[in-house]
């Protein structure tokens, strides 16, 4: 199945994936069970359920995200982008619904049940807004005609007023962060990302003028003595007790009172029992992870896949920077997990979802393939 003659489906992915990338994704998957067992039985614990409720959970949902991650990898870029295209819709559809159905749990509307399964929709649009991002700045540089930009501001102003309206201001700065950083790959002229930029600035600022929240996390960000700061005080207490080499697996007392320990704060939980070691270790894989997409984008000579790679890295990356950037308290507070690492079934799902698309889109490919696919579009645009 593995011999470099024998042309079937599987051995053309082991020999053209890249597999130090896909070692690290494992290995990060790895990490995340071992810390979810480490943070999560005090939480479930403390609201009655059984103490490995949680963990037992992150394993349910890793198992098939692993899957999900291996399938996606076998795509060729058309299939990305029809999967994407796909996901993409549905997952407005189920963002519109969460909107008009979904329950209010503080101050927000972002989850919706459906045949038992809580959903947030937010998670999977991420990878294939994305994707379809990407898909219109390659169609940009290729036919200049095409109002592929314009497209892809519109596409833009959609997905984060959806997301503003739920509220979710960490996904949107996300979302934001990530499309400025793809259309400045794209080759934009910077006054157009100068500009971006300043409307990025003046909807922040809006939203601590308007948004009672957000303007509460911003002043405790600013002055811990204007509100509660006890979860990121207690995450901060977390990194000096661990120091570095950690108190030991169990030992952790941070986790007992945090109620997040185990999805916004698991970094903080990684770092009282195993310690700043473990820490770095952590923050390694993950700029392995997005250099190495990066590299490899940049070598494909296809505009979508080197675009689609680029930007998928690039959101894999500013999540999990986000997260440990709260955790030790360097911007204020927000909802977001670590990949791989926090517990979360729509999360994880998505992220394995992006991540096979990232190696999907970094695999080696001849380059009859990447002409035929440059050809077919060229034939496309002149018909």
């Amino acid at each position: 199945m593995l011999a470099r003659d024998q042309r079937t489906p599987f051995s053309e992915w082991w020999w053209t994936v890249d597999k130090l990338l896909l070692a690290a994704i494992i290995a990060l998957m790895l990490a995340g069970i071992i810390l979810s067992l480490a943070a999560s039985p005090p939480v479930a614990t403390r609201i009655g359920l059984d103490p490995f409720h949680f963990f037992s959970r992150h394993v349910m949902f890793l198992l098939p995200s692993f899957m999900v991650l291996i399938a996606v990898s076998f795509m060729s870029p058309k299939a990305i982008r029809r999967s994407a295209l796909l996901v993409f819709v549905v997952s407005i559809v189920l963002i519109v619904a969460t909107l008009a159905f979904g329950p209010e749990v503080k101050g927000s509307r972002r989850w919706i049940t459906m045949l038992g399964v809580n959903i947030q929709a937010s998670e999977s649009a991420k990878p294939a807004f994305v994707v379809m991002a990407a898909w219109l700045f390659a169609e940009s540089t290729k036919r200049p005609e095409m109002p592929a930009t314009s497209m892809a501001i519109v596409l833009l102003l959609m997905v984060v007023s959806l997301l503003v309206m739920e509220p979710d201001f960490g996904q949107t700065m996300l979302l934001l962060m990530v499309w400025g950083a793809l259309f400045f790959i794209a080759g934009m002229r910077m006054i157009w990302v100068a500009g971006l930029a300043g409307a990025a600035g003046a909807g922040l600022f809006g939203a601590y003028l308007l948004v009672p929240h957000v303007a509460g996390r911003i002043k405790r960000f600013m002055n811990p003595a204007s509100g509660d700061t006890f979860q990121v005080d207690t995450a901060m207490e977390a990194f000096w007790n661990g120091g570095w080499f950690g108190l030991g697996p169990g030992e952790g007392i941070a986790k007992r009172s945090l109620p997040d320990s185990h999805t916004d704060f698991v970094f903080a939980v990684a770092a009282e029992e195993f310690g700043i070691i473990l820490c770095l270790a952590l923050v390694a894989l993950f700029a392995f992870v997005v250099i190495r997409t990066l590299l490899r984008a940049y070598r494909s000579e296809d505009m979508f896949s080197r675009f689609a790679a680029s930007g998928l890295a690039i959101l894999f990356g500013v999540q999990a920077a986000i997260n440990m950037a709260v955790n030790l308290q360097l911007i204020p507070a927000k909802g977001m997990t670590l990949p791989f690492i926090s517990y979360g079934g729509s999360s994880i799902v998505s992220l394995a979802y992006g991540v096979g698309m990232m190696l999907a889109l970094t695999r080696l490919r001849p380059r009859t393939e990447v002409e035929s696919m440059n050809d077919a579009t060229t034939a496309r645009s002149y018909a």
